[in-house]
């Protein structure tokens, strides 16, 4: 059992983080070892994401005191949450991954949902996945470089065709001061 000081420090921390990250994903860790979550943690680290444990109640007391309309109560299993810097997208592809690596191993890591603070708008598991599921930004924008540039490509190749089979005129001089000209 906390005591209140310990509490209200989890409180403070809470609410400091809320300050830092435009993004929370909630997910059920529930059976999962910590070498998993260690791992999880180190990968979210490169994304500059954070994972941490802190009790549904007080996220909610703390969510409350930074005026976020949200109730990470309504999960029933115990709750992991991950603080997302940027956009969710970020970080959504490295969870789904270690999600379908821990299923593997026979554990269930499952997310519950994600929550955009400055939207407040909260994604449900499905939602999240989607994201979770879509190419990076460079994989994107190659995407549409490639989708601008391929009927330029096509056009070019066209009227390379079309010049190699079009008759070309050459002009001869004939000694009588006439010029002819001659299909090739």
């Amino acid at each position: 059992m906390k005591t209140k000081v310990q509490k209200s420090a989890e409180i403070k921390e809470a609410s400091e983080l809320l300050g830092k990250y435009e993004n929370l994903i909630f997910t059920d860790f529930t059976g999962v070892s910590f070498e998993f979550l260690k791992k999880l943690k180190k990968e979210l680290q490169k994304s500059g994401a954070m994972f941490k444990v802190i009790k549904k109640r007080l996220l909610k007391v703390a969510m409350k005191e930074k005026g976020i309309e949200f109730d990470p109560v309504q999960f029933e299993a115990q709750v992991g949450t991950i603080f997302v810097p940027k956009t969710l997208s970020e970080s959504a592809a490295v969870i789904y991954k270690f999600a379908k690596e821990v299923a593997k191993e026979k554990k269930e890591f499952k997310i519950l949902g994600a929550f955009e603070i400055l939207g407040a708008k909260f994604l449900s598991a499905e939602e999240f996945t989607v994201i979770a599921k879509l190419p990076s930004r460079e994989v994107l924008l190659g995407m549409v470089l490639g989708a601008m540039t391929g009927p330029l490509r096509a056009f070019m190749y066209l009227l390379q065709e079309l010049a190699k089979r079009t008759p070309t005129a050459v002009a001869t001089g004939a000694g009588d001061g006439t010029k002819m000209v001659e299909q090739i």
